[in-house]
């Protein structure tokens, strides 16, 4: 079962109606939440960060730039960079 001791992110994915289903099928059959079911699909598909070079990630909070959200592409273009 997935702990909650790390951070979680909260996003919207579509399916189509029978995907849908088939999720909420499996969830119900597991007794588990259909966000588990997901997760575990997600994790399963998804290759491992590579050793040494830490997944991260691109956010602007209080302060930030007033049209950050109009142009996050040009922000973390530029975030990348600096990186390197």
């Amino acid at each position: 079962m997935m702990r909650y001791a790390s951070l979680m992110k909260r996003t919207t994915v579509m399916f189509p109606a029978e995907v849908d289903a088939r999720l909420r099928l499996e969830a119900r059959r597991r007794g588990v939440p259909v966000a588990e079911v997901v997760r575990e699909a997600v994790e399963r598909h998804l290759p491992a960060p590579e050793p040494g070079r830490p997944l991260s990630f691109f956010g602007v909070g209080a302060g930030g730039p007033a049209d950050a959200s109009e142009r996050v592409d040009d922000y973390v273009r530029l975030a990348v960079r600096r990186r390197d």
